[in-house]
């Protein structure tokens, strides 16, 4: 959608009812115990990008099933000689659908920016706006084109299942580096990579910070009923070809709404959560609303969530 689908107004005081099921908690932790099973076992490889102020690593690490996942490290290269050497805080970014981790010299803002940067990339996505490297093995059965219904019918083989533990392991693969602060980890991403972002929040609780930007994968039941377009309507389209898996699908999906995930009251650690649909909002929530029009974020944008970044917990040693 390109615009709030309430006015701003009720959109700022919508409270969804969400269905969340009650064996929601233990999943996840059966499912997050059987990924502990496989070692991270990061590995960072250097490489020439042509970039005098970061240094790049080419990162493989072992997310959900042990599959190896990639990933890029930017460093910055130098710090101004008067400052102490020490690990850096880190900001790990998942990427918005279609999307993969691009090229090694594409994205590169936080390092800039002085602080450690680890940009996952999506397993069998990466066609669509930025390349990608990482292959989703796992059958998928019968589904939509896209990645939103690939395994839906039951929550054990959904595709998101594998993204959401990928995603919580990235945060384990970026604190394995000797020049990451553990302790100073933000997880940051926008549409996809906000509702990402969202779902490690609720996953694990040793955050310093959520940069949240238009989340999706949230109030799924809603959003399919009102979207006009994206990838919603991959979930719309593969009920309408046969209205007997709709019960399933709902059920799958109530698993891995990150409205439910996210923690439901504001914690520090919630730096910003930028949203301008209901399908984006959570119970109680009192994370700001901004009005948008399309997909795009703008340069302003990035300014707020540097701001955001520089609040939380996570700056840079040199200015703090």
């Amino acid at each position: 959608m390109s615009l709030p689908d309430l006015p701003l107004d009720e959109l700022r005081s919508y409270q969804p009812r969400l269905a969340s099921p009650a064996d929601a908690a233990g999943f996840w932790a059966r499912t997050l115990a059987d990924a502990a099973g496989f070692p991270v076992a990061a590995t960072f490889e250097r490489v020439a990008t042509g970039l005098r102020l970061v240094d790049t690593f080419d990162v493989c690490f072992a997310g959900y099933g042990g599959h190896p996942i990639r990933g890029w490290l930017h460093l910055p290269a130098a710090r101004p000689a008067s400052q102490p050497a020490g690990p850096l805080p880190c900001v790990v970014q998942y990427i918005g659908y279609g999307g993969g981790r691009g090229l090694a010299h594409e994205n590169v803002f936080w390092a800039v920016a002085g602080y450690a940067h680890f940009i996952m990339d999506t397993r069998g996505q990466g066609a669509a706006g930025s390349v990608g490297d990482t292959p989703d093995p796992e059958p998928a059965g019968p589904s939509h084109p896209g990645f939103m219904t690939r395994g839906i019918l039951d929550p054990a083989t959904y595709y998101y299942r594998r993204l959401y533990v990928d995603a919580v392991r990235a945060v384990d693969a970026a604190r394995s580096h000797d020049r990451v602060d553990g302790t100073r980890i933000v997880v940051a991403g926008g549409s996809q990579g906000g509702g990402l972002s969202l779902a490690v929040a609720g996953l694990r609780d040793d955050l310093s910070g959520v940069l949240a930007d238009v989340p999706y994968l949230s109030h799924f039941r809603r959003a399919i009923s009102v979207a006009e377009r994206g990838p919603y309507l991959e979930i719309a389209r593969y009920l309408k070809a046969d209205r007997r898996r709709t019960d399933a699908v709902l059920r799958t999906l109530d698993y891995f709404d990150v409205a439910a995930l996210a923690p439901r009251r504001p914690r520090p650690h919630c730096s910003q959560w930028r949203c301008r649909t209901t399908s984006a909002r959570r119970p109680r929530s009192t994370r700001p609303i901004t009005p948008t029009v399309g997909r795009g974020r703008s340069s302003s944008t990035r300014s707020t969530t540097m701001r955001a970044a520089r609040d939380s917990s996570a700056r840079p040693s040199w200015n703090g």
